[in-house]
Order: structure tokens, then sequence, then C-alpha cells
């Protein structure tokens, strides 16, 4: 109802949903597994109705969670998800209810966000380059590491496009390159300055 409420009071021309639980492994706590569904999806179904409502653009951030990762190359939009984890399963959802709902929208799955705003990776191995002598970081899962800045200003740029109805959809957005989580965090502690050691460990380790 809150929902409902609020947007419909700002009557927008779009909405960029970026609300979501995104701690990945805490999501899979029996105890919150309830909770992030209910944000990750049914909050999602929510903003969906109203903007359906009041004929409103709705711009979803979603993930690369959303597949299984066995494949070595870049998933492309047409390619099959399949989630492994609990974050993965309800951000999937999200996406399936926003095309339900029948309003105008944009899905745009990305991945290993950063910026000088809020938690994210770069944040954490910058400060614990600063306390620790040495950290491990996993070097078996890759990724390509996307500034949130970039992805805010191409969010805009779709939005700004008159042409919008006729290109409504799924659409990936990262920055260029890949690398591992331990490649990153070695750059990371590079660039920072900072003398601490960055070791590789598998998966299993951490």
């Amino acid at each position: 109802a809150s929902v409902d409420k609020v947007i419909k009071e700002v009557n927008p021309d779009a909405v960029i949903h970026c609300a979501a639980w995104t701690a990945v492994d805490a999501a899979e706590d029996d105890d919150k597994k309830a909770k992030v569904k209910a944000i990750n999806a049914d909050g999602t179904q929510n903003i969906a109705n109203v903007c359906k409502q009041l004929d409103c653009k709705m711009v979803y951030i979603s993930t690369d969670y959303v597949f299984d990762g066995i494949h070595d190359h870049p998933y492309t939009e047409k390619e099959a998800t399949n989630p492994q984890t609990v974050y993965g399963r309800t951000k999937l959802e999200g996406e399936q209810a926003i095309k339900r709902s029948g309003c105008m929208h944009i899905i745009i799955r990305t991945a290993w966000l950063y910026s000088s705003f809020g938690h994210n990776f770069v944040k954490t191995i910058c400060r614990l380059a600063k306390e620790k002598e040495e950290v491990n970081v996993v070097d078996d899962q890759w990724g390509t590491p996307t500034y949130a800045g970039d992805l805010a200003d191409a969010i805009i740029k779709m939005l700004e496009n008159d042409e919008l109805p006729e290109h409504e959809g799924i659409y990936h957005y990262t920055n260029e390159g890949s690398c591992s989580w331990y490649e990153f965090a070695k750059e990371i502690v590079s660039l920072s300055g900072e003398s601490c050691r960055v070791n590789p460990i598998s998966t299993d380790q951490y």
C-alpha cells in the first residue's frame, strides 16, 4: 500500500528500481529466505503493478546470478537462466513479475558493481588493505567489474530514447573486460598504494 501511495503521489515518468537484498551468502539462511523473496520478488511486483497503472516506464537492475555460471563465455540476453542461489532465484522472480505486470520496462542485468557509495568489493578491499598485512581472495570465480556511474549513465541514455516502447526488454550491461576476484583485489591494492599481500585461494578454501 505504501509503494502504491508514494509512486502515485510522485506520478513519475520513470521508476529506476535499484532496491534489493544483495547479500548473496546471507540470503541462503533459512530464516532470511522469506525476507529476501519479499524484497527482491514481491517488492518488485508491487512497483511494476503501479507502473502499469500509471503507464510509467520501469527500469529494473538485475544480476548475472540469474545464470548458473558454468560457461566460460559471456552470457547473452537470449541464454537460458538457471540461478543457483536464493539471491539469483528471487532476482529472476523479480524479472518475471515485471513481465507479467505488462508495464513498459527495461531489465538490465549487470555484475560486480562498485562505486564510492554503499558497500562493495572495492571499498572492502581498500579497508582490509589498511588493516591487514595480507588477505585471501578467491581466484576461481570470474566476472566483469562494473562502475556504477557508467551504469547510471547508460540508464539515463536509455530513458532519453524516444523509441523505448519498441526497445523494451532485457539488456546485459557491464564494463569491458573480465578478471577473477583475486586479480581484481590485487589491482585494487596496487592502486591504493598499500603494502598488503593478496593471496589466491579456491572457493572451497574460502
